[in-house]
């Protein structure tokens, strides 16, 4: 079942677009950097989440 639409989830993903957008217009290097730390950080927070499952917390 897809996820339910709230307006802060709106404003989020808008909020992204933007800094996207924006990364994109100071050329590809930034872009670039931009993916690279996103894929980062999403990695590291699955990481830490199942840590955090593994010690019951």
């Amino acid at each position: 079942m897809a996820r339910k639409s709230s307006l802060t989830n709106m404003l989020y993903k808008a909020a992204r677009a933007s800094a996207t957008a924006r990364a994109a217009s100071k050329g590809p290097a930034a872009l670039a950097k931009r993916q690279v730390r996103r894929a980062v950080y999403k990695s590291e927070g699955r990481e830490t989440r199942r840590l955090f499952k593994k010690f019951g917390l």
